[in-house]
């Protein structure tokens, strides 16, 4: 007979992805998914008909919760605030957790980006029903309304999220920051500007810990001006043209694990670079 704990491991893939893309951050989705395995050893395990069907209600719930104490942190919070980025090498090991995460489009950091701007319940309807087939009365009951809101709310979110820029291949991806990063080597302003897209924008999130763009900043030469600052406020290190390729939620991207003072260069600290290519060339940073 097959254990309570290798039934929970079984969906334990899936319901740390509707987690990760209600919250936004990976902590707070392992957390709901380890707080739902409690619940779920607490109860009447032997009447539940659909185990799936109800650790995803109570993690939707969890989730909705988190979401709602987050509003709170984020009141405090100094410049933006954007997803938690999920960095991996180019190959994951077979059976890793996050290969259920960030395998999905809906993954994407730029399709996560987007749900940031959705309220709770907004981001609970649409994440549940559209990207894991929750049906709308257990939503509805997630949320606690009625069917037709719910219905309503994962409509509009659907609206919304259908804004987030289109993928675009790993080559494609891979040849338009390559141009970026040669363009600032050369030092050429006109050149960081060409591969940039006219309304490209750069959006930064440190909470003060690190220097960034508090608001973002739009435009290519608003853009190749401040890539240019930070690569004179840390003499060419933790830069654009110092960071080494990775996958950020399953796109490539870049990371550097920052540096330390020395003579007059400052201290940084790791940054992760996610990018939205269009038209080859970079249009988000």
């Amino acid at each position: 007979m097959v254990s309570l704990a290798d039934r929970f491991e079984d969906q334990r893939g899936r319901l740390l992805a509707v987690a990760y893309r209600i919250t936004g951050s990976l902590a707070d989705a392992e957390d709901a998914v380890q707080e739902s395995w409690i619940r779920l050893s607490d109860s009447d395990n032997e009447k539940i008909d659909d185990l799936g069907a109800w650790l995803s209600t109570v993690v939707g719930r969890i989730c909705l919760d988190r979401l709602k104490s987050a509003a709170a942190r984020r009141e405090r919070y100094v410049g933006q605030w954007l997803p938690e980025p999920i960095v991996t090498p180019f190959t994951l090991e077979s059976g890793d957790p996050l290969q259920s995460v960030i395998t999905t489009e809906d993954s994407r950091y730029a399709a996560m980006v987007v749900l940031e701007t959705l309220s709770p319940a907004m981001r609970v309807a649409f994440v549940m029903h559209d990207g894991f087939a929750v049906p709308f009365a257990e939503v509805a009951e997630i949320l606690g309304i009625e069917v037709p809101a719910a219905r309503q709310l994962a409509s509009r979110a659907r609206r919304i999220v259908a804004a987030a820029p289109a993928p675009v291949p790993d080559s494609e991806q891979a040849e338009a920051i390559g141009h970026l990063v040669a363009a600032l080597l050369s030092g050429d302003m006109d050149a960081v500007v060409a591969a940039l897209d006219p309304e490209a924008m750069i959006v930064g999130d440190a909470n003060r810990t690190a220097p960034t763009a508090v608001k973002p900043i739009r435009g290519a030469v608003g853009v190749a001006r401040f890539l240019f600052g930070l690569v004179r406020r840390y003499d060419g290190a933790d830069t654009l043209t110092d960071q080494i390729p990775v996958r950020i939620n399953g796109e490539l991207g870049s990371y550097s694990s920052g540096c330390e003072a020395l003579g007059d260069r400052r201290a940084s600290p790791p940054r992760a670079i996610s990018y939205v290519v269009k038209d080859g060339r970079v249009a988000a940073i």
